[in-house]
């Protein structure tokens, strides 16, 4: 992998980071990133060690921890505020990664984390993929 496809696939993930509400698909990444989608899929699991649409996801649930940790949004219109259009799939997906359904981490006491900086938050609120989950510590 050159240098140049590096900083094009980075493109596409601030692309993602950005705009993760927003109906993207394969096609529309690959564009961004001047690849061709197979090519820009193959590409971005080397280098990120993730699909794209597996790493698109991980932005949409931890936005959606957010959102739902504020308490003032129905777990439907979260679901459709981070980009997701299947509330059965964003449910699924969700439980996946955090553990615990977003009608349950919605109900649940997140005053413990009021004190930390945001910065960090996100480090320690970001979904681990079940694969990570054996880890241990986070960086």
């Amino acid at each position: 992998m050159t240098l140049e496809d590096l900083v094009r696939l980075r493109r596409a993930r601030d692309a993602m980071d950005r705009d993760y509400a927003e109906p993207l698909d394969v096609q529309a990444l690959a564009r961004v990133a001047l690849m061709s989608p197979g090519h820009f899929s193959r590409s971005f699991r080397a280098a990120f060690g993730e699909t794209p649409y597996s790493y698109l996801m991980t932005r949409r649930i931890e936005r959606a921890k957010a959102l739902l940790r504020r308490g003032d949004l129905t777990v439907t219109e979260v679901c459709f505020a981070v980009g997701c259009t299947s509330l059965g799939s964003f449910s699924s997906r969700f439980t996946e990664l955090v553990g615990e359904t977003p009608s349950a981490y919605r109900a649940r006491a997140h005053d413990e984390g009021a004190a930390i900086p945001a910065c960090v938050a996100k480090i320690y609120t970001r979904p681990i993929r079940n694969a990570d989950s054996k880890r241990t510590s986070r960086p």
